[in-house]
């Protein structure tokens, strides 16, 4: 069973249909890509795959369970986590405490810990503490744990929203263009982050990217959106040789 299936998904806006009739399936452990040119549709489905926005038609199963029109927070909770093109951080907060943001679901304690500062809350904190720096760590930002969100370099700044994204403890990590505004150094270190996030911590990535090398380099499977429809899918290497991708991405 995929972990993700995606079954004849439609919404439209004002009578104009920006997602239509999509259907598609991702595996427990893939690195997949869902590309094509601007406004092809891409974000609209990630909206609809984290409750943003409720379909009109399908149906959206992760891990077997129905999702489909759930409220953002229940389907955070039954495991999917996302990034946005435009960076959400809480600026005016630390490095650290914007990943504690994503923990502390995972620690609960009562409020009268927390009021009267017992053990039971100061051992939860203390957890929490490591965590993060371990999350941190593998984005080679623990040495920046104090800094305010707000003065990271963009590049760290969006390795620090994909380092809260996974202080959730996501089944399914979204990721919507995350190499935007990065030099070629910084995309290659983010392709390499991601690739550890798969192998190493067994988490299941979508991503939208505009970057080819990215998506080329990373990415085993495609799904081509272009006018909200699906122009192709398939294997990585076939669909970007497939004549009606590169027209619809050159304009020919």
């Amino acid at each position: 069973m995929a972990l993700l299936s995606i079954d004849h998904l439609s919404i439209s806006f004002g009578g104009l249909a920006a997602v239509y009739n999509l259907s598609m399936e991702i595996e427990q452990g893939a690195l997949y890509g869902l590309i094509g040119p601007n406004g092809a549709g891409k974000t609209t489905v990630f909206n609809l795959l984290t409750g943003v926005y409720k379909p009109k038609e399908g149906l959206i199963r992760l891990d077997g369970q129905d999702i489909t029109g759930l409220a953002p927070a229940q389907i955070s909770a039954a495991g999917i986590a996302r990034t946005f093109q435009n960076i959400r951080l809480f600026r005016a907060l630390s490095v650290i405490d914007n990943v504690k943001v994503g923990l502390h679901e995972s620690f609960p304690y009562s409020t009268l810990a927390g009021v009267l500062r017992l053990p039971s809350f100061r051992k939860q904190e203390q957890a929490i503490d490591d965590r993060a720096m371990e999350i941190l760590e593998i984005f080679k930002l623990g040495e920046q744990r104090d800094l305010l969100a707000a003065n990271l370099p963009y590049g760290a700044q969006r390795k620090l929203e994909i380092a809260r994204a996974l202080a959730t403890k996501p089944k399914l990590l979204l990721l919507d263009e995350p190499a935007a505004g990065m030099n070629p150094g910084e995309t290659q270190e983010l392709m390499d982050t991601i690739r550890y996030i798969r192998d190493e911590l067994g988490l299941t990535v979508l991503l939208i990217e505009h970057d080819m090398r990215l998506v080329s380099g990373i990415c085993e499977q495609l799904t081509v959106l272009n006018f909200g429809r699906m122009l192709a899918q398939g294997e990585t290497k076939q669909v970007l040789q497939d004549p009606e991708v590169i027209k619809a991405y050159l304009g020919e």
